[in-house]
Parts: C-alpha cells; sequence; structure tokens
C-alpha cells in the first residue's frame, strides 16, 4: 500500500469489523484497498508494486478523468430496470471503479469494502469494472453494517467487462443485520475466451436480500461460473439468483448453489441458463438443506435453449442433515450440537468459489465462525 494510507484515519473499531467480512486492514496481502463508508469514499489506494497494473478510484472521480467511461455506465443495466435502479440513477453516493490493465496478472486480490455505520442510512452506490485484454484478477468484496446500527438499506449497481482472454474471479461477502434492506443490481459481459467467476457468500442474518446477477457471454469460447454460499436464520429473507445468456460459440456457464434454512428464513433460489448459440453448454447445481419447520426453502431452475445443439441441465435437491452422520460423529465423542456445526461446515463447501489456497482459507475462516455463532 502506499506509505501513508488513508486507512489508517479510520476508526479502528470500525476497521475491526470491516475484517470479520474479509478486509485486511493493513493490505499487505490486498493488491489495493477501496473503502467506501456510508456515502463518502474514504480510501482509494494501490499498492505500489501494482502501480501502472491497476487503476482504483471513486467512480465519480473516475467519470470526470475519462470521459469515455460514460460509455460503459448503464449499458448492461437499464436506468429503469425497476425502482431501485431509478434511485441510483437519480443520485448516488460514488462507488468503484476497478481497472486491471491489459497483460496485468495480479498475484493478491483486490479489495473494497462498502460499509453502513449510521442508522436509517439508504447507501446508494454505482460500481464499474474493466478487466482488460489478456489480464488476470481477483477481486473481494465486503458489503456490511455496522453490528450495533439497525435499520438500513444499500442498493448497489455493479456492472463488469472481461474482455478479450481476461480471467476475473469476483468474491462478495455480504455481512448485514437483522434490520437491512439489501438490493444489488449486476451484470457483466464476457468477451472471447475470457472467463468471469462470481462468487456471494452469505452467512449473516438480513431481513431482506434480493439480488439476481445476470452473465452475458457474447464472446467466443466465453465462460461464466455463479457459485453461492447462502446460511439464512433469524427470519432471513433471501431471494438470491443468477442468469447467464450463452450467445458465443463454445460459451460455456456452470452455476453452483449450497443453502442452509434454519430458525425461520425463507429461501428462493433461482437459476436461468439461456442457450442463444447450437455450439453452448450450461449446468446447474443447487443443493439446500432444511433444518425447522419453520423455514423455507424454494429451488427455481430455468433452462431455455434458442438453438438446436444447445446442451443445457440442472440438478437441484433439498434435504435434511443424515441422522446416521450426526449418529457417527456423536460415536467419535462429538455432542450433537458439535456434531451438526461439523456436517453444516463441510457442506458448505469453498471449493466450489474457484479461489487461490490461500483466499479459500480466509474465506473458510468466515464461514466457519459465521457457521459456530448461529
Amino acid at each position: 500500500m502506499n506509505k501513508e494510507s488513508n486507512l489508517t484515519k479510520i476508526p479502528h473499531h470500525i476497521l475491526q469489523e470491516a475484517q470479520k467480512a474479509g478486509i485486511e486492514s493493513d493490505g499487505k496481502n490486498r493488491s489495493g484497498t477501496f473503502f467506501h463508508l456510508n456515502q463518502e469514499t474514504v480510501a482509494a489506494e494501490v499498492h505500489e508494486f501494482y502501480e501502472g497494473k491497476i487503476e482504483l478510484m471513486d467512480i465519480k472521480a473516475a467519470l470526470k478523468k475519462y470521459p469515455w467511461l460514460e460509455d460503459y455506465r448503464w449499458k448492461l443495466i437499464s436506468k429503469d430496470t425497476d425502482e431501485y435502479t431509478r434511485k441510483v440513477a437519480e443520485d448516488y453516493s460514488g462507488g468503484y471503479f476497478m481497472r486491471i490493465l491489459k497483460g496485468a496478472e495480479i498475484d493478491f486480490p483486490l479489495q473494497s469494502c462498502l460499509m453502513i455505520t449510521q442508522r436509517n442510512l439508504e447507501q446508494k452506490v454505482h460500481n464499474i469494472i474493466i478487466a482488460e485484454e489478456d489480464s488476470k484478477a481477483h477481486i473481494i468484496t465486503s458489503c456490511l453494517q455496522y453490528s450495533s446500527v439497525p435499520n438500513a438499506a444499500h442498493i448497489g449497481v455493479s456492472e463488469t467487462y472481461v474482455k478479450k482472454g481476461a480471467m476475473l474471479n469476483f468474491t462478495m461477502i455480504h455481512q448485514w443485520s437483522e434490520q437491512t434492506l439489501v438490493r444489488p443490481r449486476s451484470a457483466a459481459q464476457v468477451e472471447d475466451k475470457a472467463a468471469f467467476i462470481s462468487n456471494y457468500v452469505c452467512m449473516r442474518p438480513v431481513r431482506d436480500v434480493q439480488m439476481y446477477p445476470v452473465a452475458y457471454c457474447t464472446g467466443n469460447e466465453s465462460r461464466v461460473s455463479f457459485n453461492s454460499i447462502l446460511y439464512g436464520h433469524r427470519n432471513s429473507l433471501l431471494d438470491i439468483g443468477s442468469k447467464a445468456v450463452l450467445a458465443g460459440k463454445d460459451s460455456k456457464a456452470e452455476m453452483d448453489g449450497r443453502a442452509i434454512a434454519r430458525k425461520g428464513s425463507k429461501m428462493t433460489l433461482r437459476g436461468l441458463i439461456e442457450g442463444d448459440n447450437p455450439d453452448c453448454k450450461g449446468h446447474m447445481d443447487c443443493r439446500g438443506l432444511l433444518m425447522d419447520n419453520k423455514s423455507l426453502i424454494q429451488s427455481i431452475p430455468e433452462l431455455i435453449a434458442k438453438k438446436k445443439g444447445a446442451e443445457i441441465t440442472h440438478e437441484a435437491a433439498v434435504g435434511k442433515i443424515s441422522e446416521k452422520e450426526i449418529t457417527y460423529l456423536m460415536t467419535r465423542k462429538l455432542s450433537r450440537d458439535q456434531a451438526v456445526s461439523l456436517i453444516i461446515r463441510g457442506f458448505m463447501d469453498v471449493s466450489i468459489l474457484g479461489l487461490p489456497d490461500t483466499l479459500n482459507k480466509e474465506i473458510k475462516k468466515i464461514i466457519d465462525a459465521s457457521a459456530d455463532a448461529a
């Protein structure tokens, strides 16, 4: 990180809270850090080793610096999609602009944090990511609310462009509260021989989340992967889905979801793969565990083939924890609660996220801590 980091100006207790959602406060193992607190960007800085390979700044500053960026804004998502996109179009506090330059291979992940610490705040942001040709990068975005702050809303519009031959792995971690309304609106365009991996992790109680990111695989041999790990509890409402449109020759899509519903949570798990090319393939796999009679899991897979030759498949299963597995673990001197916790952590398999080993370990710690605290 630059010698004088703006992160040092952020109160320690706020950084501590952000760490629970995967943010590294000193930035030593990150290529860059973006921090948007309430309605203001307080840090946007690139590690000195990666200067000239990454650009990272507030979107409003980026639009002033680069007039051409207007051609990317509201291109993948319409301002009139719904009431939430209209709100962002009318007024927004900022957001991040991330640009991985052509041919750059970024070993350490970029990190961004969108955080709410004010009561009754409606945070509205617009983010744009451009991964230029033949670049490779990992991004961790942590969206969270300070634990003692109730009644807030987060509305985020994100547009991602993965250029020819680029690889982008994007992981979003949500840590909200039981009184938070969350409405992300996201879309990505994936060009020739490019790959986009989108991961979503939600482990804390939240009042209401509704998200349905879409990827347009317009390029030949383009790839998209949507993966999610969801833990619903304390009457949370989670309506989570993803959509892939396979237009390019030999384009492919994979969707893999893991969901646990307990303590009165309601989950709707959606997935749609549309085959618009005769040489495309797609598969979705959704698995859920229902932990009590007060909760609900509904799986809604959709397959649309518009061209002869498109191959699209799906699997979906909702069930319960096997009593045989619990009994077996209890013979190994574990209590019933310990056995259930171990099975849950195993079910929330981070390997589906496609992360490097070091990042896998970080995400696994977050999942384990949340599962143990539930």
